[in-house]
């Protein structure tokens, strides 16, 4: 008999098991795959996730909208009452729970409210309403607090939290929720949100434009200008560039590649996805601190496993204990009519908004208007689009508020609680917890014009808002309110390793520009803004900076910048030389000398030039030698004129030195010698004036 012909090699054939493998990864596949234990797993963390939202919210809402707070819910009605046309239209644009109330007991009920659901849902109690009173909880929240929800970090879980609704089992404690397995068009819909966040952050990078992720340099500044970077961050910058390309190497098989690995790969592939996926979504976390994004990420990932998947690798791992997760047989349930609309209209808004992005990206006109639907559901803010780090900060900079009791001598700055301040401090791990403030501080400074939140921060400030004051690491002003707050912006960059270890600086701070004027209390208690140098000049000597009073009688005398007026110079040089002013006690003894601005007044005047005089100030101990001389303001003493003559031109100053040569030419010997004498007494008595700031 001939030798049987040898097996043939199966084909093989991508093509033909793409479209198969693509309905398994949608739910609607001829698999035996349920999903008990991962949909658990996922409502545990979304659950979790919430918990540190609505905590985050209980800690700072008050301060950020609270009645006192720095946007508060009042004028944010008030003003949407007054621009949209109706009640209805109002509602579209902003629903939220606070129509019913907004002051600042609805506030701290709508944050518990939502810290109790929360809860529940970790608790696996009543997940489905469990689920939606997050969401509502959330979105009265983020539609109504403006600046301080712009991120995608609420959208994310906004989005996740109704999409969870229909996939999470029915009843009060469901259990595993074997008798309501997940649905096959919810599984779809979990799994297209996750292929959205992984797919369109990778997207956006490709099509934005940003010349550092195609020159593979954009992870050699990542790190550095996040808004909190923590140690292992600091060390990660450190690594040379080789790991960075490697780093982007990942992102992009994370956003770009395994996505559609997890599509079309099967089983296997989604695990590798799950494996690139969640090593990349942790890294991230433990450098970065993108507050819950990469905590719901690594959630959202295990939508990529199904109930066997979990029990064969248990099995592997754990051969005598992975009967806990025995995968179930039930054959999932049929979606009702409603629930096809409904999630057939949440995909195709999902897909117009991402399409949208890619459009404008790419630099279409962005005031283009939208579609109806489009605008009634945007409100609702639960179709969105993920697109994160398409373009990176040129460089770290952070604006900080320093304030002062004293007229601008002396600054003390309002420290951050976690955001990097000090060139020895580096942020601590804080991922999931997300600091709203200074997260919206950091990314507003950073937007093209100044941000108005920052002149708004520095009146409560001012007015000592105690919510305000507390999101703030402590009080430097405890002996005395500031009168004037201003925003200095900085730079900062990392240091290398040497310099950490040998002066334990992870920065290099340096001064880049006043962000915005100075902030100061008027003389009627109001806040108000300088609008030019000269405010600014007159806000520090109103509340007592010398240099600054002197500066204004200067200006004010000679006519610079501003129209001249002897009799507003005479003022504020007197305000400065009762402040101990050298200069400006010279210039009001000689305002009281020769009567201008003020009326003349010889004793006055001595009594000035002598302060100055004793301060080293070689004019006012000139003149003051004058005065002693021709007898004005104070008795004639040719000894006392000439001591003072001597002590002029001992400072190198040329017309004193003139002076000086002429008198002691007409003087006598006994009158030069009690001079001398008496000039090393008033040496003595000189104490030269501490430097001007």
């Amino acid at each position: 008999m001939p030798p049987p012909a040898p097996a043939s090699r199966p084909r093989f054939r991508p093509l033909a098991t793409a479209w198969p493998r693509a309905r398994e990864f949608a739910g609607f596949g001829a698999s035996e795959a349920t999903y008990l234990w991962p949909r658990w797993l996922l409502l545990r963390a979304i659950g979790i996730v919430f918990v540190f939202i609505f905590a985050g919210i209980i800690r700072e809402g008050p301060a950020l909208v609270g009645p006192g707070g720095i946007a508060p819910l009042t004028g944010f009605f008030s003003q949407l009452a007054t621009a949209l046309p109706n009640t209805l239209a109002a509602f579209l644009h902003a629903p939220s729970l606070f129509w019913l109330g907004h002051g600042a007991t609805a506030i701290t009920l709508g944050a518990w409210l939502g810290l109790l659901v929360a809860l529940a849902l970790v608790l696996n109690l009543w997940p489905r309403l469990a689920l939606f009173g997050c969401w509502a909880a959330l979105l009265s929240f983020v539609a109504t607090w403006q600046v301080f929800s712009a991120t995608q970090v609420d959208q994310l879980m906004l989005e996740t939290a109704l999409l969870a609704i229909p996939f999470a089992p029915a009843g009060f404690r469901p259990g595993l929720g074997a008798p309501t397995p997940p649905r096959s068009l919810t599984v779809f819909i979990m799994r297209w949100l996750l292929f959205r966040v992984m797919f369109e952050s990778g997207l956006i990078k490709l099509l934005a434009g940003d010349p550092r992720w195609f020159n593979l340099t954009a992870l050699d500044v990542l790190y550095e200008t996040v808004p909190f970077p923590t140690i292992l961050g600091y060390l990660d910058h450190q690594l040379p560039h080789a790991w960075h390309v490697g780093e982007i190497a990942l992102t992009f098989a994370a956003e770009i590649v395994a996505p559609f690995v997890a599509v079309f790969g099967g089983r296997r592939g989604r695990w590798c996805a799950f494996a690139v996926w969640s090593v990349f979504q942790l890294g991230i976390q433990l450098t970065c601190n993108f507050g819950w994004l990469n905590t719901a990420a690594l959630g959202l990932g295990l939508l990529l496993l199904d109930d066997q998947m979990i029990h064969k690798a248990l099995t592997r791992l754990l051969p005598n204990g992975s009967t806990a997760f025995q995968p179930s047989t039930l054959s999932p349930l049929t979606s009702p009519l409603w629930l096809r609309l409904a999630l057939a209209a949440h995909v195709a808004l999902t897909l117009f908004a991402i399409t949208r992005v890619c459009r404008d990206a790419t630099g279409a006109d962005p005031n283009r208007p939208l579609p109806a639907p489009v605008q009634f559901a945007a409100g609702f803010r639960s179709a969105n689009a993920y697109t994160l780090y398409g373009a990176l900060l040129p460089h770290r900079f952070i604006v900080e508020f320093e304030g002062s009791n004293d007229g601008g001598e002396t600054w003390r700055t309002f420290e951050y609680r976690y955001q990097p301040h000090r060139e020895n401090q580096i942020s601590p791990f804080l991922a999931p917890y997300y600091p709203r403030f200074e997260a919206t501080l950091q990314v507003l400074a950073n937007a093209a014009e100044p941000s108005p939140l920052y002149r708004v921060v520095a009146a409560h400030l001012l007015v000592r808002t105690p919510a305000v004051l507390a999101l703030f690491r402590r009080d430097p002003f405890p002996d005395r309110p500031p009168q004037l707050i201003r925003q200095r912006g900085h730079r900062f960059a990392f240091t290398d390793r040497a310099t950490l270890a040998t002066t334990g600086r992870y920065w290099t701070k340096t001064y880049e520009r006043d962000y915005l004027p100075i902030s100061f209390l008027n003389d009627r208690g109001a806040v108000v803004e300088a609008t030019s140098a000269l405010d600014e000049l007159r806000a520090c000597a109103l509340y007592g900076n010398r240099a600054a009073q002197h500066q204004l009688g200067t200006m004010f005398a000679y006519g610079e910048g501003v129209a001249r007026d002897m009799k507003v110079a005479a003022h504020w040089f007197q305000q400065a030389a009762d402040r101990g002013h050298p200069l400006a006690q010279f210039f009001f003894g000689l305002c009281l000398a020769k009567g201008d601005g003020v009326t003349q007044d010889f004793p006055a005047a001595a009594k000035y030039y002598r302060l100055a005089a004793l301060q080293g100030h070689a004019l006012a101990q000139t003149n003051l030698g004058f005065l002693h001389a021709r007898g004005e303001g104070v008795p004639r003493d040719d000894t006392e004129a000439l001591a003072w003559f001597e002590l002029a031109a001992q400072s190198g100053n040329k017309d004193a030195i003139r002076v000086h040569e002429s008198f002691t030419a007409r003087a006598s010997a006994a009158t030069i010698a009690a001079a001398r004498q008496r000039r090393e007494k008033l040496t003595a008595e000189i104490v030269m004036p501490r430097p001007e700031k």
